[in-house]
Formats: structure tokens, sequence, C-alpha cells
């Protein structure tokens, strides 16, 4: 019965703002309200509603404890917890309001405003003089949220203004007598100011200055403008100010095209020329650096990319605080991938920015060759899968090197009755390497030899995985207990000190290769002799996607293994414990 009644008086309500009997008037912005109750004066054009009024007009919600309609002059005056919901998104929360009867236009008293990015507005009073132009006085704007703990704590920093005036058709905010605050304290006036507002995906202009100081340039300004060429590009020009008067000029350039797109930062400056000391000379040069990555789709399975990464100096990057690599690497790529085939072709360059690094001993990677496919031969049931790669390495001062190399991977999956899963690994690797000038350290003190000629080498391997989950559901929790052995059978002597290790460096242990088949990271060195990777695994997985896990185990060996560098955990016939938890 008080559902039916609600309804009667939604249709009654909407048909005396909107119906044919109103005509006469000329406010006929039809709008819908409900109401706990609401009583309609007719000789007096007006309704009253109380308790949950909720009125809707043309995308536009207000909510309030109390409203009073005017029909006749189609003034809507609401108090009482006062929510206005914008078609954009923003909110509006206030004391009270006096709103024409489509909402656009008004008093409001006490307002709050949420926008759509969680910056928030507050005002003693506002105008709205339409749904483009919102007027604030003795206002206040911050981005930051307030403290949980204590809200009436002032926030990181707040714009409070005599005058703020909000152009929603712009996307612009405009202050005057503007004073910026930091935790409260006011630290800047300016008479005028203006921003965008959250709804501006693209708009040119000034961004936020960036301060800085180091005892190497003294204090910096860096004042970022926007460009906003086009809805496809743009270019961000940032110089950096120093005490010192020297400029260095930073632009950034991005663009999408219909295959795809690239970014760049070049950085120049001109100044005064330095010893390895970083004396000050006479002489003056031009450091600058680039940094640029492109990808575009040629097809549907092919595509190419480029990554360049240049400076003038090893010093440059770091000094002027744009990076702290050791290294920069460029490199430009082709890759294709279709149904179980990828092929990819690439080539790299390295800039070393270390003291000694040697620029006639960094290798030039060109080309790098790599093709994988996965085939299911009629007689099995499980797919083999085979690995082939081929690079050249040239160096100015140094060996050169080409390597072929080919894997081939198959595995046996075994389930039986009692839930352990089995998998029977059998692998085979063949490596062909061509060597110009590589020394080879003798046993003598001094004394080298120098391999010119071809080296192969065949690794085969063949390992068990046994692994037996346990699995338990308890409310919206999921745990899994997983105890983990692989028994590995390979040959001793994988690692001839005719090959060169030119990928194989830099290895860690850890728990992400616990339980590989073999621990080195490229294909220059090889994990020999037989061994047994033995773990424990378990986890426990939310339903909401949140799970914590942790893994433990060792690595045991029938003798030693000389090609991992000592303190590297792996060089004893019993490695170092490795446990992560997550």
């Amino acid at each position: 019965m008080v559902r039916f009644g609600l309804i009667l008086t939604l249709v009654t309500i909407w048909w005396v703002v909107a119906g044919p009997a109103w005509s006469q008037s000329s406010h006929s912005t039809p709008f819908l309200l409900s109401a706990d109750k609401i009583v309609y004066e007719t000789d007096l054009g007006q309704v009253t509603a109380k308790g949950n009024v909720e009125i809707s007009s043309e995308g536009r919600i207000l909510l309030a404890d109390s409203v009073h309609y005017n029909q006749r002059n189609g003034v809507v005056t609401a108090s009482g917890n006062l929510t206005l919901l914008e078609p954009s998104g923003e909110v509006l929360f206030a004391e009270n309001m006096e709103l024409s009867e489509d909402l656009t236009k008004g008093f409001i008293k006490s307002v709050r405003i949420l926008l759509t990015d969680k910056s928030r507005f507050a005002a003693n009073h506002a105008r709205r003089h339409n749904e483009n132009r919102l007027e604030m006085n003795e206002a206040v704007f911050s981005p930051c949220q307030l403290c949980e703990g204590d809200p009436s704590m002032p926030p990181l920093w707040q714009l409070k203004a005599i005058k703020v005036v909000h152009y929603k058709n712009s996307h612009e905010v405009e202050y005057k007598d503007a004073t910026l605050e930091i935790f409260g304290m006011p630290i800047a006036y300016t008479p005028y100011f203006r921003h965008v507002d959250p709804f501006t995906q693209r708009k040119s202009g000034f961004l936020a200055p960036r301060f800085g100081s180091s005892s190497e340039l003294g204090s910096t300004i860096q004042i970022p403008y926007f460009w906003a060429i086009g809805n496809d590009s743009d270019l961000t020009i940032s110089p950096i100010i120093k005490s010192e008067k020297e400029l260095v000029w930073v632009s950034e350039y991005r663009a999408l095209t219909e295959s795809g797109g690239f970014e760049g930062e070049l950085s120049l400056t001109y100044t005064d020329k330095r010893n390895d000391d970083n004396q000050r000379l006479s002489e003056k040069e031009i450091r600058g650096h680039i940094a640029a990555f492109g990808q575009f789709d040629l097809d549907q399975t092919w595509r190419w990319g480029f990554d360049l990464s240049r400076s003038t100096d090893d010093t440059y990057l770091s000094r002027y605080g744009f990076s702290g690599d050791d290294t920069l690497t460029s490199s430009i790529f082709a890759e294709g991938i279709h149904d179980r085939n990828f092929a990819a072709a690439s080539a790299f360059a390295f800039q070393g920015l270390e003291v000694d690094d040697d620029p006639g001993t960094t290798p030039l990677v060109a080309p790098l060759l790599e093709y994988s496919v996965s085939l299911n031969p009629p007689r099995f049931s499980s797919p083999l899968q085979i690995d082939a790669s081929a690079v050249s390495l040239y160096r100015q001062d140094g060996f050169d090197s080409r390597r072929l190399s080919v894997n081939g991977n198959f595995q046996i999956p075994y389930l039986d009755d009692f839930g352990s899963i089995y998998t029977l690994t059998a692998n085979l690797g063949v490596d062909l390497y061509h060597l110009n000038g590589f020394a080879v350290a003798g046993q003598a003190a001094g004394s080298n030899t120098t391999v010119n000629g071809i080296e192969t080498r065949f690794w085969p391997l063949l390992a068990l995985d046994w692994r037996m989950p346990f699995v338990r559901s308890e409310g919206s929790i999921r745990q899994v207990l997983e105890p983990v052995v692989q028994l590995i059978l390979a040959p001793y002597g994988g690692n001839p000190k005719e090959i060169p290790n030119e990928d194989s460096r830099s290895l860690e242990f850890d728990d992400t290769n616990l339980f590989s088949l073999n621990r080195f990271p490229g294909n220059d060195r090889v994990e020999s002799g037989p061994r047994a990777n033995i773990g424990f695994k378990a986890a426990a997985y939310g339903i909401t996607g949140g799970y914590s896990s942790i893994t433990i185990g060792q690595v045991f060996r029938v003798r030693d293994d000389d090609t991992f560098a000592p303190r590297t955990g792996l060089d004893d016939h019993r490695s170092d414990y490795v446990m992560a938890l997550t």
C-alpha cells in the first residue's frame, strides 16, 4: 500500500510540474520527485516534500531531508543533508540550496564539492550561473586526501582564494587573491591564478614547477610547458635553470600512429668543460643525452620497434639527475608470433658509463636471431619444444664470436591414483661457436692460448620431477601444501674453457630458479653433473585474489661444481638454503 501510494505521488507530481494544466507557467522543465511525505497546495502552486527527498532532472539527482518547490517561479529550496549528483560525476554537499527546477542555477550555502579525481572544493557561499559556471566565495581547493585519524588537520597543500570560478565547459578553474598553504602555513600569494580541472584530458599550459638543490648544480628550478599538438601527439618543454646561470634544454615528444607509437626525450647544455677530477677548464663543450622508444605493428603477426639511449659522456646523466644507470642500451628489433611459432631478430649497442669501461671491448650485438616452435608429433601425446638462436658479437679491440644454438625439450607427464604428479623431461642442447682471437687463460702464470676456429658442445639432460599437492578449502581460503623433488641426470664437463662466457656472468640463486634445470640465465654456460633439487611450497589463496606463499629448498650434488663462482651458494656439493615469503 505504501509503495503504491509513492508511485502514485511520483506520477502526480511529474504531471503537475510538466502537464498542460500548468501550461501558462514559463517553468515547464519536468522532473521526478519522491519523498516519505509530500504536501501539494493547489491554490498556491507549491509542493512541500519531507523525509528522504529525491529530485531527478535531466541526469541530476538532488537528495535532501526537506524540499520546498514553487511551481509558479520554478524555485526549489532544499535543506538538510543536501547532496547534488552531477551527470559529469562530481558531487556537491551543502547546508542549504535555492535552485532552479532544472537544478542548474541558484545559490548554495556552505558547499563542499568532490571532483572525479578525488580533489575537493569548499566554500562559504556559491552561485551557479548555469550548468557550466560555478562561482564560489571564500573558497579553498586541494587535491590531497584528508587525514583519516584527524580530518580537521590541514592537508599537505591547498589553495585559498577570495573568489574561485569553475568553468566546466572550458575545463578551467580561476582564482582571485589566492594563497598557497602547506600544512596550513601560507607560503605564497598571487592576485590571479588559473589551472585546468580534472575533466581535462589534454590542454596546453604550464605544469607544476620542480625545485631542486645539489652540491653539483646548486639551486635549480624547472618549469615545464605542455603543448598539446593534437589528439595523437604532444611536446613538453622543461628547461632546467641553475643558479650558476647555465641552462639545460629538456624536451619530451610523444606521438601515436595508426600502427603504434613512440616517445623521446632530448637534453642539451653548453657548459664549461671539466677534467677527470671534475674541475672546470677554460673551454666550453656541448653535453646532452637522448632517450627514445617506439613500437609499431606491421600486421597481426609481425611488429618492430627500437630503443635508443645515448649520452655525450659518462657523468652527464647522473650530474643532471636524469638517470643513475651504469650502462645505456640501444636496440632495434622485429618479432612475430603465429600459432605456436615465435621468431625475432634484433641488434644491440651498449654504452658503459663506469670509469673503467672500455668502448673498444664493449661488444656490438648484430644480429641476434631467435626462433621457438612447439610441435605435436602424431605418435606422442606431449608437445616437442624446440628453441634455436644465433648471435654475432663484434668488438673494436678484442675477440669476435658467433654462436648457433639449438635446444630440444620433450616432457611426459603422469598422474597416479594417489595424486602424485610426475614429469619426465628429456633435453638435448647443441651449441656451435666460431671464435676469432679468444684468449684462453693457461695453467702457467701469464700464459694464454688464442682460439681461432670452431668449438662445439652437446648437452644432454634427463630429469624426473615429482610433486604431490595437498589442497584444502576452509571458508573463503584455499590452502595448498606441495613437496617437490627433482632428480636430474647430466654429464660433467659441459663448460670447456675454449667457450667464452658472454651472457651468463650474472647469476643469483633464489626461489625463482630453485627448480630450474639450468640456473644460468644465458646459453654460454650450462649446469652439469647429477643433482637433486628438493623443496617445499605452501600457499593460501583468498577468494578476492589475495594470497600468501612460502617456498624453501636446497640443491644437492654428487660433487662440487667449479662452474659456479664462490659465494654464489651453488659451488659446494650442497647449496645454501633458499626461502622466500610472499
